[in-house]
């Protein structure tokens, strides 16, 4: 995940701060000292407890779908190894502040899009048929239209339009909203087994029946 680290017209200075809260590391601000939640993005403690930073959209996959899709790319170049995470053994989660909601990979596989209402938003979880190492969560509500969208070939398809939507980027081909764009919404992956420690009232999905 990646948050904005302007906060109240100031950039903060991060640095590890070398403990983790919930199974997950916290940073600490170099000038106030506090603490933050990795995962939530908020101070836990010190002068800021209780702020929050901005979440900006970001995804978890491979180098090779992100280059795909983002040719462009520039990446820094520094040693590490190879990470062994699994997509099909985390979550898709969806925070939108007043509800939470969680999306096994497993379970998204298996339908390729979930449409979805989080916090009052029409959303919809969507992985690409194409590549199981690219997903996107979309607002689902097009000028006031919500489109209800199946998965069908390689492409995300609303009946009630006819129109066709590319399921990486949103873009609307053919149909009454040929041209439109599904606007993304920011989303993150985390270990089902973490999720209730950050997000205690989180809804998992668990089908579509």
């Amino acid at each position: 995940m990646v948050h904005r680290r302007e906060l109240n017209g100031e950039t903060l200075v991060f640095g590890n701060q070398g403990a983790l809260w919930g199974n997950a590391m916290t940073w600490w601000d170099h000038s106030t000292g506090s603490v933050w939640s990795q995962p939530l993005g908020e101070a836990i403690l010190g002068p800021h407890k209780g702020d929050r930073l901005e979440l900006f959209l970001s995804a978890m996959t491979t180098w090779g779908a992100w280059r795909q899709t983002h040719p462009e790319t520039l990446t820094l170049d520094a040693p590490g190894g190879f990470d062994r995470i699994s997509m099909r053994s985390v979550a898709i989660v969806v925070d939108l502040g007043t509800e939470t909601a969680a999306y096994p990979i497993p379970l998204l596989e298996r339908e390729h899009v979930i449409n979805d209402t989080v916090a009052g938003v029409e959303i919809a979880v969507v992985m690409d048929p194409a590549d199981p190492s690219r997903w996107a969560v979309f607002s689902r509500d097009v000028d006031g239209i919500v489109v209800d969208l199946i998965s069908r070939g390689d492409v995300l398809f609303d009946p009630a339009s006819g129109t066709a939507f590319d399921p990486v980027r949103g873009i609307g081909t053919g149909g009454t909203l040929d041209g439109e764009i599904l606007g993304h919404l920011p989303a993150f992956t985390s270990f089902p087994r973490d999720v209730p420690t950050f997000w205690p009232e989180a809804r998992f999905w668990t089908g579509s029946g």
